[in-house]
């Protein structure tokens, strides 16, 4: 099932916000809508939001029928917009710049041709993403022995990316090569990643997951039921602190607590070598009512202040090795990330 593709100039998104209950996708014409859908959750994790913003500014680029002197304009408008939807996902501005190199290096050719290149680079990051989630996963699964045992948390899987999944993309060559004994899957509250998405995501595969709320993960632990955690990411500075969904952090000093390996899988485009440590990181914070109601139902006074950062930075030190499509980096990540990127 693709999480987004692309027909005779209409951008179609699986409406994440519908799932598990739901499978509708959402038709854009326009950027705006494209960037809406990115707010609102319609699309959701790191690697997705950067080839769908992609897909939007081709999309910008297909649909202008104004005068040729508005169309830079009109695309630094889209650029500006695209980027202005999720702070904290870097592979959302590198794959803006990305198209923005695109549309540079073909300007002079014509409107046209500028179009036909932007969605030319799209469709090739999607393929790339398939492609890179599917290396990860080779990679990481040979971080584990046979009936293995893991925690994840949030969704980092077919569902975030455009096939396969960054952590769940290790958890699903974990279970292709015999050695998966059981996913524990976090509920991820606010607004339920994990029970929602990873949970009917793994099941769809047949891969054997129980579900577990968030505040159920050292219970497991200290009764060792978990053999290791797989976590995504959403951006990764160059001495490997990672932002990842909240409560992320929670489990890397549980883990950490009991002796467990704790993994982050994510793609190069994930690391921002423009950051020294995760203290540069900028957190998003989203709409209260997503802790005050829980799929649109009040479980509280209706007024309360809520604190909902949507992601945290987990310590450097307290990751075991971050899983790339180049290789496993491991302590230390200033220098191993380094190379790794070559």
């Amino acid at each position: 099932m693709k999480t987004v593709y692309w027909q005779e100039g209409v951008l179609y998104l699986l409406d994440q916000t519908a799932l598990p209950g739901t499978v509708r996708y959402q038709a854009c014409r326009e950027a705006e809508e494209v960037a809406q859908a990115i707010r609102d959750l319609v699309v959701r994790g790191a690697p997705l939001i950067g080839v769908t913003a992609a897909y939007g500014v081709a999309l910008a680029a297909w649909g202008f029928d104004g005068p040729e002197p508005d169309f830079d304009r009109r695309m630094q408008e889209v650029f500006d917009l695209l980027a202005s939807t999720r702070p904290t996902a870097v592979n959302l501005f590198w794959a803006l710049n990305r198209m923005k190199k695109v549309y540079t290096e073909h300007r002079a050719q014509g409107r046209e041709q500028v179009a036909v290149a932007l969605l030319q680079e799209a469709e090739e990051m999607f393929a790339e993403d398939v492609a890179t989630n599917q290396a990860m996963g080779d990679f990481g699964e040979k971080l584990f022995a046979p009936r293995v045992t893991l925690l994840t948390v949030c969704n980092a899987g077919s569902l975030a990316t455009c096939g396969y999944g960054t952590a769940l993309g290790v958890i699903r060559s974990c279970h292709r090569e015999g050695k998966l004994a059981m996913v524990y899957a976090c509920e991820t509250r606010p607004v339920l990643q994990g029970a929602r998405l990873t949970v009917w995501e793994l099941c769809q595969d047949g891969i054997p997951v129980t579900l577990i709320t968030d505040n159920m993960a050292g219970t497991l632990m200290q009764q060792s039921k978990v053999d290791g955690v797989v976590v995504g990411a959403d951006r990764i500075a160059a001495n490997g602190d990672t932002a990842n969904k909240i409560g992320t952090y929670m489990l890397a000093v549980l883990a950490h607590y009991h002796g467990l390996p704790f993994y982050v899988a994510a793609p190069m485009s994930t690391v921002d070598f423009s950051l020294s440590s995760g203290k540069e990181i900028p957190i998003e914070n989203r709409d209260p009512d997503e802790v005050r109601k829980v799929m649109g139902t009040p479980i509280t006074v209706p007024d309360v202040p809520v604190f909902n950062p949507a992601f945290d930075v987990t310590p450097n030190r307290l990751i075991s090795g971050i899983i790339t499509e180049k290789g496993v980096a491991l302590p230390p990540f200033d220098s191993s990330l380094a190379a790794l990127r070559g």
